[in-house]
C-alpha cells in the first residue's frame, strides 16, 4: 500500500493552525500559512508513514499474542 495521506480541507486547516500555535508559544517565533503548510506537507509525506507502520506491527504483535492465547484454549 502506497497511497499518499490525503487530508479534507478542515483538516489540513485545523492541522495549520496547530503548527502555528506550537511555533508561537514553543518557539517565541510567528510562522505564517505557507511555512505551516510546507510542514504539514513534509510530515505528512516523509513522517507520517514512519508512525502508520509503527502502529501496523505494534497491532501485529497485539492480535499474534492474542491468537496465541486462543490456541492455547484448543482441546
Amino acid at each position: 500500500m502506497n497511497e499518499k495521506l490525503t487530508l479534507t480541507k478542515e483538516q489540513r486547516d485545523e492541522m495549520t493552525a496547530r503548527i502555528k500555535t506550537y511555533f508561537e508559544q514553543n518557539m517565541d517565533d510567528a510562522i505564517g500559512d505557507l511555512k505551516a503548510m510546507m510542514l504539514l506537507d513534509f510530515i505528512t509525506t516523509e513522517l507520517a508513514p514512519k508512525f502508520y507502520n509503527l502502529g501496523v506491527e505494534d497491532s501485529h504483535t497485539y492480535l499474534a499474542a492474542k491468537l496465541d492465547d486462543l490456541f492455547e484454549i484448543q482441546k
